[in-house]
């Protein structure tokens, strides 16, 4: 993922909702959401290549997502980092617990969101140890957490008006189709080249080789089911599958 907004215990019938954007190589082979067939009590999308998942959940409330931090030029970790979710997804272990047994080095710069159904915590192997969240929205996207990008900054003054509308999640989809670009003097120097840090300040990315491939939205209720609402880019910016999956159905 490149731009993840959460709100926490903020809805009264959802206590955790997501708002997300996966923004890959559309060579990149992917699966989108569905449960998974050898494992069929996870609920997310699957990267072919790698192994793992940028955001899932489970039939029990469980749920992860996460986001690089980017760092052009650093080496490529020795584990992916889509294991980081799908192996939490896997264990019965607290967000706490699961979070302080890994071994950051093993995975280039990440910014990892962990829930059950008693906890939200935020963790990065570029800023300080596991953070359990309070009541509240949060927003990550390449750096760490709420750092003050301007696609993060409008990405989550307007998800705050939008989970008013739930459980209809066209508000939500449609903070993460914005394709606006950010003025010059408002981008973030990021290492990467001006034509990128461009293409890159929008929330919906959308180029040839690189760009928006899903964008999601996740709502738990207060029974700990998950919903999820996905739609999938070509590299046009063109809609190619729109789904609605639940757990429980």
């Amino acid at each position: 993922m490149c731009l993840i907004v959460v709100a926490w215990r903020v809805h009264a019938d959802y206590p955790l909702v997501v708002a997300a954007n996966r923004d890959e190589f559309h060579a990149r082979p992917s699966a989108a959401a569905g449960f998974w067939p050898a494992e069929p009590e996870i609920l997310g999308g699957r990267d072919l290549e790698a192994g793992g998942t940028w955001l899932g959940a489970t039939r029990g409330g469980r749920f992860a997502a996460v986001t690089n931090v980017r760092e052009p030029g650093r080496p490529a970790g020795r584990r992916s980092r889509g294991a980081l979710t799908a192996d939490f997804l896997r264990s019965a272990n607290s967000p706490t617990d699961y979070a302080t047994n890994l071994v950051l080095d093993d995975y280039a710069g990440f910014n990892l969101l962990l829930a059950d159904n008693d906890s939200l915590l935020y963790l990065s192997n570029r800023d300080a140890g596991p953070r359990p969240l309070a009541p509240g929205i949060y927003g990550v996207s390449n750096h760490r957490l709420d750092t003050p990008w301007p696609k993060l900054l409008k990405a989550r003054q307007r998800f705050a008006a939008a989970i008013a509308t739930l459980p209809d999640p066209d508000a939500c989809f449609s903070l993460l189709a914005d394709r606006a670009v950010e003025p010059d003097h408002r981008l973030p120097d990021t290492g990467v080249p001006l034509p990128w840090e461009r293409l890159l300040s929008a929330v919906f990315v959308q180029s040839a080789d690189y760009g928006t491939r899903a964008s999601t939205v996740l709502l738990r209720g207060k029974d700990g089911s998950i919903t999820i609402f996905e739609k999938s880019f070509n590299s046009d910016g063109q809609v190619i599958q729109s789904s609605v999956i639940s757990t429980s159905e």
